[in-house]
């Protein structure tokens, strides 16, 4: 089945950030850095953050989140111009993000708890819900020869939303807005195979 995915934020600032991470990406791979370490230092990083979340201290810990940021992007950019896209590297990327997400909605669940706020508890479980639910559907719609990258709340929008959380510390307002806007989504993916797989 031919079929073209609508373009997503996410693509566009890839594109967009191309230019930007190049002089980065070749000086990483000038001094042989591993795409893969990068990945995992990426994460290691968002688990750190993740524990200063569950403590209440966000500014600290969107400080270190801000600076994880680009690794997500320059591991694919070194692998590029290290001419080795493995289909291990890309399994590696897609599988420590769910790690990602999983230490910063547990840290704000956590952090929840800890304060005795049930709802901050059960909108990051709910947020962490959605976004793995986005994951999925891609991942089995592509399974299934799908393209499917649509979404309003694709993982760029999840990560602006985050920051702005951590820098202002607005968690309820923030947490409600990754919660419905992750559902959102997974029902957009959903809708959308739908749409391809019934005509």
């Amino acid at each position: 089945m031919s079929q073209t995915s609508p373009t997503t934020l996410s693509d566009r600032v890839r594109q967009l950030s191309k230019g930007l991470l190049h002089p980065i990406a070749a000086q990483l791979n000038a001094w042989g850095v591993h795409p893969d370490a990068i990945t995992v230092i990426g994460t290691l990083l968002v688990g750190v953050a993740a524990i200063f979340i569950a403590q209440g201290a966000f500014l600290v810990a969107g400080i270190i989140f801000l600076l994880g940021i680009p690794l997500d992007a320059l591991d694919g950019a070194v692998a590029r111009l290290r001419g080795s896209l493995r289909p291990f590297g890309a399994f590696l990327d897609s599988t420590l993000d769910r790690y990602a997400d999983g230490f910063l909605f547990g840290a704000f669940a956590l952090y929840g708890m800890r304060q005795n706020e049930e709802i901050i508890m059960l909108l990051a479980l709910a947020s962490l819900i959605g976004a793995f639910l986005i994951s999925y559907t891609r991942a089995r719609a592509e399974g299934l020869g799908l393209k499917c990258s649509i979404g309003l709340f694709s993982r760029f929008e999840r990560t602006i939303a985050l920051l702005i959380l951590l820098l202002t510390g607005w968690v309820l307002p923030l947490l409600i807005i990754l919660a419905v806007g992750t559902h959102f989504t997974a029902l957009q993916r959903i809708w959308y195979v739908h749409r391809l797989t019934n005509v």
